[in-house]
């Protein structure tokens, strides 16, 4: 049985029930360094709970569309933040939760300058850079315990390719 997810630009608006998504866009909320930069303050709600914040560097394979996704994960104990080092686009796909299953997959493909943050318990593809290899900044719970569920699906999920024409 074939599934197939139509992506979708990235925007905060339709990632808001999934985590927060890291952009500069509009005005500063604070200037600082004598004026010589903007601060956009804030912009994600981190979250470790008994664990403490973590910055690893992640190295990852290029991706293509058509994208198969045979399994989501998600991290019952944190947030997990996801800030591109190259600018290299990534497909991000998200489902809800159904009592443990995840249901209703979105894929969304960013735009340079755009970085995630999922929220805590937020089922979620593998990251995947789109196009070209690409390094990341990634935030997230260290601490003792697992933090880490699968789901594998029977029957895999395809992200589509973007219509053209």
């Amino acid at each position: 049985m074939s599934r197939t997810i139509a992506p979708s630009p990235l925007t905060a608006e339709a990632f808001a029930a999934y985590g927060d998504v890291l952009e500069v866009a509009g005005d500063p909320d604070k200037i600082i360094n004598q004026g010589m930069c903007g601060r956009h303050h804030d912009r994600a709600k981190l979250d470790f709970g008994t664990g403490r914040a973590g910055i690893s560097l992640f190295d990852a394979k290029a991706r293509s569309l058509p994208h198969v996704v045979d399994m989501v994960e998600r991290h019952p104990d944190g947030s997990q933040a996801f800030i591109p080092l190259d600018g290299v686009p990534m497909i991000v796909v998200v489902a809800d939760d159904n009592t443990g299953t995840p249901v209703n997959l979105k894929a969304f493909i960013s735009q340079p300058g755009q970085s995630i943050n999922l929220h805590r318990g937020t089922w979620h593809g593998v990251l995947a850079p789109l196009g070209k290899a690409g390094r990341y900044a990634v935030v997230d719970r260290i601490g003792d315990g697992p933090n880490l569920e699968e789901h594998w699906f029977e029957d895999p999920w395809t992200v589509e390719a973007a219509a053209t024409g």
